[in-house]
């Protein structure tokens, strides 16, 4: 089963980890994550990536960015539901 959860970005950050939920622009929930790369050659989104997967307990290959490569908002594909994200999220 895969799901997809929002997430807002914020590279450069000098405290790199996640803020919480919060409600985005078009009302949905999404992630808060702050990283310390640099939104240049893909280096914010790899980072991404590898803070999600360390905190879900799951390779980095078992995620994915579906959409927003270039934005600070972007909608990552997980290998479980949103409630097990959010759970596993919040320890």
């Amino acid at each position: 089963m895969t799901s997809v959860i929002a997430v807002r970005i914020t590279p450069r950050s000098s405290r790199p980890g996640f803020r919480g939920w919060r409600a985005g622009a078009d009302g949905r929930e999404e992630l808060e994550v702050h990283v310390a790369a640099a939104p240049a050659d893909g280096a914010a989104n790899e980072a991404v990536i590898a803070l999600l997967a360390k905190a879900l307990g799951v390779s980095r290959c078992e995620l994915s960015i579906l959409s927003g490569t270039t934005s600070r908002h972007k909608r990552i594909a997980i290998p479980f539901d949103v409630a097990e994200a959010r759970a596993r999220l919040s320890t």
